[in-house]
């Protein structure tokens, strides 16, 4: 009796463990696989536009929500054109980048050289997180959500090399396209940084003066 109790026993806990990992998402595995797979997707895109919402809480100063139009070619062309504050933009060229928030900063815009190794920190956020994701961050799954009618999947990158400007990036990636439809930056100032992007536009030809800043009139340039 003791015996057939015990392989009951037994068989039932083989079965729970057998559920168990059978209701464990496969997707929950391989967090690294689906960033990478994030990763081809956007590396593969001609053009990517968006709207987007900019939430930057910094405890030493404030928090500030911002929200426009965010246009992408490559790695190297950045436009954020916002609506609000109006008329304020960042600007990736190519070969510099154009900061101008006359909201905060009146009467000048800032020019900064851009890297040639690679994409710009705090700017071209999208860039960043998913050029070369395997070589730069550690990937935990953190849980499946839904956004209307589509499944995320959230990942939580970690920097695995050093020097990297911030502590923890939460990404929310979608599972039909596999493109960002969120991310959430921790840097190491403390300060949070919230990027939502909506209503994707994907391989559109994109007019070169999209990437273009012009310098508005009795604006000082700034070289930094």
């Amino acid at each position: 009796m003791r015996s057939s109790i015990a392989r009951t026993g037994a068989a039932l806990l083989v079965v729970a463990a057998l559920s168990v990992v059978a209701g464990t998402p496969v997707r929950a595995q391989d967090a690294q696989a689906i960033v990478g797979r994030s990763s081809k997707a956007y590396q593969s895109l001609a053009s990517l536009s968006a709207d987007f919402v900019q939430i930057v809480d910094n405890p030493m100063i404030d928090s500030a929500e911002s929200r426009g139009t965010l246009i992408q070619a490559g790695g190297a062309k950045l436009s954020m054109r916002f609506t609000d504050p109006p008329g304020e933009a960042v600007v990736i060229d190519g070969k510099h980048v154009w900061v101008y928030t006359p909201s905060t900063v009146p009467g000048q815009v800032l020019r900064l050289s851009a890297p040639s190794g690679g994409p710009v920190y705090g700017y071209n956020l999208l860039a960043w997180f998913l050029d070369r994701p395997a070589e730069r961050y550690t990937a935990k799954y953190l849980r499946q959500e839904r956004l209307g009618n589509r499944t995320l999947d959230v990942v939580e990158l970690v920097p695995a090399v050093p020097d990297l400007p911030f502590d923890r990036a939460v990404l929310w990636l979608d599972r039909e396209d596999a493109l960002p439809r969120r991310l959430e930056i921790t840097e190491q100032s403390g300060a949070t940084r919230i990027l939502a992007l909506s209503n994707l536009r994907v391989n559109r030809k994109v007019p070169d003066e999209t990437f273009r800043f012009q310098v508005p009139t009795g604006v000082r340039v700034v070289d930094q």
